[in-house]
């Protein structure tokens, strides 16, 4: 009876003990006292597309981790997603005192002649470095942007597969490829240090990472890559953050 009531309670401290290996996430890893989440860099990944992928601005990943320009980064690397620069330390007061000379007898000095005032600098406009947006496909909207939204951070365009996609402004190719899940074949265009957009479900892509492209240039042809229909999707961010295209686009 006593060996009866024994082995369950043996089996329970058994279990007890037991312990698992700990499960760490590709792209949300975190050290075991709970820093801060980094991205392992794959194949492929630019600076651009890591920002992209976690919804930060590219500059401030750059900085925290100290990855200068062009931004170029490596398979395994790790990168902090926390988007904050380390903090610089002011140096400490000196408690040295030193023994301050006498004044010197002041001296006349002649008085100099009046300068002119010099002319007024034209200040630059408020609407200087404006982009000038323009549609990057021609079919008929079918999906808007909704703020807040997990999906619907840009909008969808229809269209038949290989009809061009249009880059809609001035920039250059910061990444292409079909490592972000959801976008299928992706392209990322920067249009300056504040401004980027992408274009998502490519059948084919027609450009380089690199490239300069200009406004209105067929960057690739339209597709059904990762998604059920022939459809572009379009994103425009500004700081990392998602903007309603139809905001920027020219009304059709």
């Amino acid at each position: 009876m006593r060996l009866l009531l024994l082995l369950p309670l043996l089996w329970l401290s058994a279990c007890g003990n037991s312990s698992h290996a700990p499960v760490i996430d590709r792209y949300n890893a975190s050290g075991p006292s709970g820093s801060s989440a980094v991205h392992v860099v794959g194949r492929g990944d630019t600076l651009y597309s890591i920002a992209w992928r976690h919804g930060k601005d590219f500059r401030q990943l750059a900085a925290a981790n100290k990855v200068a320009p062009p931004y170029t980064i490596y398979p395994g690397q790790q990168i902090r997603l926390d988007g904050t620069a380390p903090r610089s330390v002011a140096p400490a007061p000196s408690t040295t005192t030193r023994r301050q000379p006498a004044p010197s007898k002041p001296t006349a000095t002649p008085t100099p002649a009046p300068r002119p005032s010099p002319a007024p600098t034209r200040q630059p406009s408020a609407s200087a470095g404006v982009i000038a947006w323009q549609w990057p496909a021609d079919g008929n909207l079918l999906n808007r942007f909704v703020s807040g939204s997990v999906s619907a951070k840009g909008i969808v365009v229809a269209g038949n597969k290989g009809d061009p996609v249009r880059a809609a402004a001035a920039g250059v190719v910061v990444y292409r490829g079909s490592g972000l899940t959801g976008y299928g074949n992706l392209l990322i265009i920067k249009h300056d240090e504040r401004w980027l957009s992408a274009y998502a479900h490519n059948d084919t892509i027609l450009v380089s990472e690199g490239t300069k492209v200009s406004a209105g240039q067929r960057v690739a042809n339209m597709g059904d890559s990762g998604t059920f229909r022939t459809q572009l999707h379009f994103e425009i961010r500004r700081d990392g953050n998602p903007v309603d295209p139809l905001t920027l686009l020219p009304k059709r």
